[in-house]
């Protein structure tokens, strides 16, 4: 269940753009400021770093953008406030 919206100030994400979530956000919805949506997870590669797997979507202009998982560059608590900062996004698997 997605319990908390995010709001981005731009269509899409894009490396060090910073994200501000509720501490214990695991599970949210991205709110783009041309009104797309998409829903997010903050998750733990294989190695335990974080992670943001966000779902595809398609901007209000027609854009079609793939899901994609972000590296996360840095994670900064303050209070009941998580910064996510995004780093690269990390190759689409194949799909056959």
């Amino acid at each position: 269940m997605i319990e908390y919206v995010i709001e981005v100030p731009s269509s899409h994400l894009y490396p060090g753009l910073v994200l501000e979530a509720p501490a214990d956000a695991e599970d949210f919805l991205v709110l783009f400021t041309d009104d797309s949506e998409s829903r997010a997870q903050l998750l733990g590669d294989a190695s335990g770093r974080p992670v943001l797997r966000v779902g595809g979507y398609m901007t209000t202009s027609g854009t079609v953008i793939d899901e994609r998982v972000w590296t996360v560059r840095e994670t900064l608590r303050t209070g009941d406030r998580l910064r996510i900062r995004l780093g690269r996004s990390l190759p689409s698997p194949v799909r056959g």
